[in-house]
């Protein structure tokens, strides 16, 4: 009774199975296979109402059988459960019918659509090749190969797919633009541009391939055309929030920041929760000092970033300290960005055996930059006798005094900036480097993809980026005991190297001009007490602008002296000030000058005030080398740590401070005794000669000795762990 009752509801499934009535004949076997979960034969029928088809291309069967087509009530049913989102059912369908009409095209079409649509790429990729076999001259079928042939990786092929469909059918415009893609992705965007531009000439209102060339045009830094080309885009297509996001960018690196914010507003309005376009919202708002970010941070900044999409980390430093969520930011931004992490053991270390240590940067800084104003010491005290220095840049090409000292102090230079992640990836391993140094990370034209792919046995975080940047390809990142306390030590994904007492470098030798310069020339005050803040605008919140506008009022003819080379964040600035009840014209707002200069300004300033969840990092240290005391509020996440970290190695822990209420106190404290502000002062300049901070070669041989042992490990084939340099 079993084989009968077994048999049966078989027969009847497969009667469902040729009506097209699959949800039927799959609820029937899996019955039969509650009573009977052992049947082979069942389960093997189960398997095979979804699985993929095999070509059925030597099917019998005259008008009916393999060379003819389903009928048309057939189809009729395909449609009607693929618009009902039944697509389950739909994959079954088509897999069991191609068994009987193995050569209709059409079945093989709907089979591929489906497929594609439930990401079954390799099932996709098999019905379009027989869909091209059984119709060769359906250029359609063969772009779409093409798209699937990309999505699985098969780039090479895909591009073949595409020309193929160009050189047969050159007015088929998904194909230039489907070419386009694949140039552009190779980092050939001249070539990706034409392929656009010829998709538009034979589709005037084609959406995607307006919107492909405008991104292309804003990544070829022809800003003012990418501009007009998102203009066109969204007047063919004004609800594309991703348009809006890409016009936000284009404005953003045009210097319109407000034109920047509507643009990135409209992307939201359009599309409720779009992570990258708040967040570049946000960056660009704190720019401005347009405080209202605060307000979208509260409502949002909990779970931005931190849960679902990814958010590129850096923007949103400056919003909170809270060393948890930007370790869950960064880990989030990580995964969904790069690819998955290639093996440590990709790399192989060689044994030294009395060979130099090869050592290579990776930046987009080697310039007149603040990184490079902090790194020429090490360059030039780096011990020749035991490392090889590289450099990798994929910064724009200039020529300048930083570029020149990097040039004179290291074995080789290469300018990267117009290679592929993949030639750049080859390129490094060809040189055999024993150790990778990233000096960028979150921060703008970071690249970080090539150390995903691993680019040597170490890699290692360093300056650039002052936090975790939660990715399985980097193995350490520089820090010291204060940066990152043992009670922050959890919000870290890297192992550490810590360095005895502070992780950042400094150039003893950096100029500072002695011509002549007066407070008049700078808007300063001659008599008044000049507060200094020079950081980026992006770092002042409202909390630390309200306490300097309190101590302001209490001490008469104070002004504060802001960095700023922007009116709209200097008239938001006096605006707020006007808000707390002073005049904005004690704001004073200082613009760009040379290095040295720059240097020499800061001493014409009585004391640098610091931001709270962004120190200042190279500017506070221009500031002490300057001979300006830095008060600082030292907070939790390493962004907010760093002034701390300063001030402890150059001997003036007394000027940091643990909560908002006394830090205000100490500011307000030392502007009213002058006395003990020019001790102070006196024992800055002391120990600016005599203590760690500005030690070059000093930090130099710690900072190499920290190198050292981590190679060291790798080459012991050790699990990665903490290391603290001792002095």
């Amino acid at each position: 009774m079993a084989k009968l009752k077994v048999d049966q509801a078989m027969k009847r499934a497969k009667a469902h199975m040729r009506k097209g009535e699959m949800a039927e004949a799959r609820a029937l076997y899996e019955a039969v296979l509650a009573d009977y979960p052992k049947n082979e034969r069942v389960k093997t029928a189960l398997a095979e109402l979804s699985g993929p088809v095999k070509p059925a291309l030597g099917a019998k069967g005259g008008a009916s059988g393999a060379a003819g087509e389903p009928p048309a009530e057939v189809f009729a049913k395909l449609s009607q459960a693929y618009q009902a989102g039944r697509l389950q059912d739909v994959h079954a369908m088509t897999g069991q019918l191609l068994g009987q009409y193995g050569k209709s095209a059409k079945l093989w079409n709907f089979r591929a659509a489906v497929s594609s649509n439930l990401n079954l790429l390799d099932d996709a990729e098999q019905a379009l090749r027989q869909v091209v076999h059984l119709q060769p001259d359906m250029v359609a079928a063969k772009s779409n190969l093409g798209v699937i042939l990309e999505r699985l990786g098969k780039l090479s092929e895909a591009e073949q797919c595409y020309r193929a469909v160009i050189a047969a059918s050159p007015e088929f415009p998904e194909a230039h633009n489907n070419l386009g893609n694949i140039l552009k992705g190779a980092g050939k965007l001249e070539e990706a541009q034409s392929c656009y531009m010829n998709a538009i000439a034979r589709k005037a209102d084609y959406v995607d391939a307006h919107y492909n060339l405008a991104n292309t045009l804003r990544e070829r830094e022809l800003l003012e055309d990418a501009k007009q080309q998102y203009f066109k885009t969204l007047k063919l297509q004004p609800k594309l929030a991703e348009a809006w996001y890409g016009l936000g960018q284009t404005m953003a690196e045009l210097k319109s920041g407000p034109e920047a914010i509507e643009a990135y507003q409209r992307a939201l309005a359009v599309k409720p929760g779009y992570v990258l376009a708040m967040v570049e919202q946000l960056r660009e708002q704190s720019q401005l000092c347009d405080w209202r970010a605060c307000d979208l941070f509260d409502q949002y900044g909990a779970e931005l970033g931190v849960t679902g999409a990814a958010a590129l980390p850096f923007p949103l430093l400056p919003f909170e300290d809270n060393p948890a969520h930007q370790l869950a930011r960064s880990r989030n931004w990580a995964k969904s960005h790069f690819s998955a992490a290639a093996p440590v053991s990709t790399i192989q270390p060689t044994p030294a055996d009395g060979r130099k240590i090869r050592l290579g940067y990776f930046s987009a800084d080697f310039h007149d930059h603040a990184t490079m104003f902090l790194m020429a010491g090490i360059l030039r005290h780096h011990d020749r006798s035991k490392f090889e220095i590289f450099v990798f840049s994929y910064g724009k090409s200039k020529t300048d005094a930083q570029r020149d000292q990097v040039l004179e102090n290291v074995d080789q230079f290469f300018d990267v900036r117009d290679m592929s992640d993949g030639d750049l990836t080859k390129l490094a391993r060809e040189q055999n480097l024993d150790i990778a140094i990233d000096l960028k990370g979150y921060t703008r034209d970071g690249r970080l993809e090539p150390f995903a792919k691993r680019l040597a046995p170490v890699q290692i975080s360093y300056l650039g980026y002052p936090g975790t940047l939660g990715a399985d390809f980097i193995d350490y990142i520089v820090a010291d005991p204060v940066v990152i306390p043992p009670e922050q030590r959890s919000g870290y994904h890297e192992k550490i190297i810590y360095l005895p007492d502070c992780y950042q470098p400094n150039d003893n030798t950096r100029e500072i001009s002695s011509k002549p310069m007066t407070r008049a020339e700078l808007d300063l005050p001659e008599d008044g007490f000049v507060f200094c803040c020079l950081n980026n605008n992006y770092k002042i919140m409202p909390s630390e602008f309200a306490i300097w506008i309190r101590v302001m009022k209490k001490v008469e003819g104070s002004v504060l002296w802001l960095w700023c080379n922007n009116d709209v964040a200097k008239a938001n600035l006096r605006a707020a000030a006007e808000k707390h009840g002073i005049s904005g014209d004690r704001l004073i707002f200082a613009g760009y000058m040379p290095q040295s200069e720059h240097l020499a300004r800061l001493r014409h300033a009585d004391l640098f005030i610091d931001t709270f969840n962004v120190n200042a990092h190279t500017t506070a240290s221009d500031a002490l080398w300057a001979g300006l005391p830095v008060v600082t509020l030292a907070g939790k996440q390493f962004a907010a740590r760093v002034a701390a970290s300063l001030l402890s190695a150059i001997g003036l822990p007394e000027l940091i401070t643990d909560t908002p209420e006394a830090y205000e106190e100490l500011i307000l404290k030392l502007a009213q005794n002058p006395d003990m502000l020019a001790e102070l002062r006196a024992k800055l300049a002391t120990n600016r000669q005599t203590k760690p901070l500005f030690d070059t070669e000093g930090y130099t041989r710690w900072f190499e000795q920290g190198l050292e042992r981590a190679f060291a490990q790798r080459l012991a084939d050790e699990a990665f762990s903490d290391i603290a340099v001792s002095v």
